[in-house]
């Protein structure tokens, strides 16, 4: 509705134009066709409307945005799908308008010629004057008009009436009003001109997730899903879609020295309307404060009615070292990347931010997520990362024992270094506790279920997490590999095929592919499979031992063993799982060789060795008695034990 606190304007209700064969009637808040309603969104009938009562003069957009979205931030988008909602119900084109033309750079006018309003005298002005909220109701729905009907037609026909206006006042009430259930905060855009600065925007998109996660009444889609929108135009209902929530933030922020600008958006994604827009201007020491007030404002504007702990929840702090913060903040940007080199920056970044704040939880959380990624995702020595691993998560839980996070990464260091699954079981178990809806504890736990042979329990756990978290990558090539394990090949390739929809250039998808092609025999489609696996991946180690297994399972031995000279080659300059050896060998069924590199992988403590227990590819040893003999010493028992 338009802003009425300026005594020198008049209200929307004093005003009834006609144009072609459309009324306007800013009383009842109609627009009409041959006497038909035609449905407008509030902002968009009053766009129109003001439009008309200022037909004699080009609109700023600037004064649109005053006058239509008054006390709040709105970007052009929304003027945007206002003009494009008044459009569609006057049938009028921009390229060739003949009620609404753009004028470039400035704003908009309305250039529909009037003509007179028919007589009304048979309606008084006391019978038409409703209130705002009837209007806007009455406006969408026809009434039937007086008709000549005996006194029960007359009783039948107000009944019908009135279950129509009741039925809409629940539509439009349940639709505008209700409490939202599910939100997706996208990733904000940088605004800075500077990609440099993106580790900011990530950072305030992933802080503002991490804040209304908090909240239990609230499901909010996490950071892996949410950032595969990034730098992507998505229309809100076809985000509302995809990934079934009804509310999405957007926005942008712009960093000018020690200035913070931020600005957001609240949009419905049943009908694609933004219902709260604001800017935030803060200076970056107070970034803090911005992001506790963005929370507080959409929580409020999601209509969450917060206890005290949530409040609590909601504006948790985990330091209050602003340096130490945006060196946090660079170090997880730098983590997402995932190569040797970025893991590298982000160590030094999360030491960065322990220097400046040595309470600072979240950043030894931080460090120990960088130390286990190189060790099981980058072929990097394992005994000179996972403990340190290890003694940043116990770091962060002895200031924070209700960090979730820092369970699984203390539960992880213990499964794949340790080897002790009770105790990294326990740790999964509180992570869940903690926060239900945290898709990395349900992967933890799916992860350490499926080592155990638990097979059910792992892929409940893993279709949880993929439900919470549905574009994850990582999610969704597991739950094909954990499949794979379970004796479900063919369930594998639809789920791996549906993962390579989503990314086509996700290693790990085409490498479980090839995986479970093995197991059927289909050794043409798993060696492309893996060698694909390889190519993009960069030549990781158990994609090319993958190769090699699969050359030594089909027959083709002298090329296994070139795969094995391959990674001998490689060996003399870096480090090489153990692991990877002992899988090409297997393949080539030279056993001796196979447990050689076996018994290497147990004293280096390679955490692929967690593989052996229910992977296929080792289902020929399991009646050797060095088998049985090498997963005792794991504490892991031999699953035909």
């Amino acid at each position: 509705m338009l802003n009425s606190s300026r005594p020198d304007e008049e209200r929307p209700g004093d005003s009834f134009y006609c144009f072609d064969e459309f009324t306007l009637d800013g009383a009842n808040f109609g627009l009409y066709r041959n006497g038909e309603p035609k449905p407008l969104p509030p902002r968009a009938f009053d766009l129109l409307l003001y439009l008309v009562k200022n037909r004699e003069r080009v609109v700023e957009k600037q004064e649109l945005f005053e006058q239509i979205w008054h006390e709040s931030f709105v970007t052009d988008n929304a003027l945007t799908r206002a003009i494009k909602d008044i459009r569609k119900e006057l049938d009028d084109e921009a390229a060739s308008p003949r009620f609404i033309q753009t004028v470039v750079k400035r704003g908009y006018r309305f250039i529909g010629e009037l003509r007179d309003p028919p007589s009304k005298d048979s309606q008084s002005a006391s019978d038409r004057v409703e209130t705002d909220d009837e209007a806007r109701l009455q406006h969408t729905i026809p009434v039937p008009g007086p008709t000549h009907l005996d006194n029960n037609n007359k009783i039948v026909a107000g009944l019908v009436i009135l279950a129509i206006l009741v039925s809409a006042a629940f539509y439009y009430f349940g639709r505008n009003d209700r409490q939202i259930r599910s939100i997706a905060v996208l990733p904000l855009e940088n605004s800075t001109g500077d990609p440099e600065a993106d580790y900011m925007s990530d950072g305030i998109t992933e802080s503002l997730i991490n804040s209304l996660s908090r909240l239990p009444q609230l499901r909010v889609i996490p950071r892996t899903t949410a950032f595969r929108y990034k730098r992507r135009e998505v229309d809100a209902r076809q985000l509302g879609r995809e990934l079934g929530v009804d509310a999405v933030v957007t926005g942008r922020v712009t960093q000018q020295g020690d200035s913070l600008v931020v600005q957001t958006e609240l949009t419905n994604t049943t009908e694609g309307a933004q219902f709260w827009g604001e800017r935030f201007n803060r200076k970056l020491s107070d970034i803090f404060l911005l992001q506790e007030e963005i929370a507080r404002v959409v929580s409020e504007k999601l209509r969450l009615k917060l206890s005290n702990e949530e409040e609590k929840r909601l504006t948790k702090r985990y330091t209050e070292n602003a340096h130490a913060y945006e060196a946090y903040l660079k170090g997880r940007y730098h983590l997402a990347k995932l190569t040797p080199d970025q893991v590298g920056i982000s160590v030094s970044y999360f030491e960065e931010a322990i220097a400046n704040d040595p309470s600072f939880a979240l950043a030894h959380v931080g460090l120990a997520d960088a130390y286990s990624a190189l060790a099981l995702s980058l072929d990097l020595p394992p005994a000179e990362f996972y403990p340190k691993a290890k003694a940043s998560a116990k770091k962060a839980l002895e200031m924070d024992e209700t960090l979730a996070e820092a369970h699984n990464a203390l539960g992880f260091a213990i499964q794949f270094y340790d080897w002790d699954l009770n105790a990294a079981e326990n740790q999964y178990k509180r992570a869940r506790e903690l926060n239900p809806n945290s898709p990395e504890a349900h992967f933890a736990s799916a992860s350490l279920f499926t080592v155990s042979g638990r097979f059910d329990e792992a892929l409940a756990e893993i279709q949880r997490a993929r439900e919470i978290d549905p574009l994850d990558l990582r999610t969704n090539a597991i739950e094909g590999r954990f499949l794979v394990v379970a004796g479900r090949a063919d369930d594998a390739i639809e789920r791996l095929k549906k993962t390579i929809e989503l990314e086509p250039n996700y290693f790990l998808a085409h490498l479980f592919a090839a995986n479970a092609y093995t197991e059927k025999g289909m050794y043409e489609e798993a060696l492309a499979e893996a060698t694909k696996a390889r190519e993009l991946s960069n030549d990781n180690a158990e994609a090319i031992a993958t190769v090699g297994y699969i050359l030594g399972k089909s027959g083709r031995g002298n090329e296994a063993i070139s795969v094995l000279e391959e990674l001998s080659k490689r060996a003399a300059t870096r480090y090489v799982p153990p692991y990877s050896f002992a899988l090409v060998y297997n393949g080539l069924g030279q056993l001796d060789e196979t447990f050689k590199w076996l018994e290497i992988g147990v004293e280096k403590r390679d955490p692929k060795m967690l593989f052996l227990r229910n992977g296929p590819q080792w289902n020929n040893l399991r009646g050797d008695a060095r088998f049985n003999s090498l997963l005792e010493r794991m504490n892991i028992p031999n699953k035909n034990s």
